[in-house]
């Protein structure tokens, strides 16, 4: 795992940023053997599921737009002077 995994930082100043992933603190939901029944899942815990998701998919996307700006092919310009 990488470390920006846990801990998420402002780019411009040293502060720590809100993030939107999951908080193992709010985790209400850790069973033991002897529990047989689901647990019921509040709007709470689904607003922050949803939270979750929203922000990993924001991460992919500027992770894939680096990863496009990396690898694209250079303008041909570029590519006679080489």
């Amino acid at each position: 795992m990488l470390l920006r995994e846990f801990i998420y930082f402002d780019k411009n100043s040293v502060d720590p940023v809100e993030d939107n992933r999951y908080l193992s603190h709010n985790d209400t939901t850790v069973l033991k053997n002897s529990d047989v029944r689901k647990v019921r899942l509040t709007l709470k815990m689904l607003n922050e599921i949803r939270k979750a998701g929203e922000a990993h998919d924001k991460e992919k996307r500027k992770e894939l737009l680096l990863i496009r700006k990396m690898y694209a092919a250079p303008p041909p310009e570029a590519a006679g002077q080489m």
